[in-house]
């Protein structure tokens, strides 16, 4: 029994062993067959981030396309993702691919949604006419500020009826 005891440690520590391994082999096989899968005009990304389009695939080489005029070769295991056709448009060239038509657009602020042509120019009317009841120092106070100007000024306890 203490014999078992003094394994047990060195057992799980070769059991853990044992699952990264396979983990690691597996994460390895499924690159290998990402890698395998590159046909010519297919998107890609390199180790290094570049985005790219394939020309030519042969055993252990790729050959780039990654703009007007520009052939790249490379190890074929530098390449880090194979990307689909919608991906690789999305990110190189801004294309957004939607499958629902212009019409059926969500507009980006929802004032466009509830306003008419009419209620809009009401809006941009009521703007420019905000008082937030601020008064400059050089202008006199109102009727109703006016009975109440003394040496001191109000003192509130920050009830309800504070201004």
């Amino acid at each position: 029994m203490n014999s078992l005891v003094t394994l047990l440690p060195f057992i799980v520590l070769i059991g853990a062993m044992i699952l990264m391994t396979r983990s690691a082999k597996k994460k390895q096989q499924q690159a290998v067959d990402m890698r395998n899968q590159m046909q010519p005009g297919s998107g890609v990304r390199t180790i290094g981030g570049m985005y790219a389009t394939v020309k030519e695939v042969n055993e252990d080489t790729v050959l780039l396309d990654a703009g007007p005029g520009v052939e790249l070769l490379f190890a074929k295991n530098s390449i880090g993702a194979v990307l689909s056709d919608d991906e690789y448009n999305r990110i190189v060239h801004g294309i957004e691919h939607d499958l629902k038509s212009d019409a059926d657009s969500v507009p980006d602020d929802a004032s466009s949604l509830t306003e008419t042509d009419e209620s809009a120019d009401a809006a941009a009317s009521a703007d420019k006419s905000v008082d937030l009841g601020k008064k400059d120092a050089d202008e006199e106070p109102s009727d109703s500020t006016a009975a109440e100007t003394d040496d001191e000024p109000k003192k509130t306890d920050g009830g309800s009826d504070a201004k």
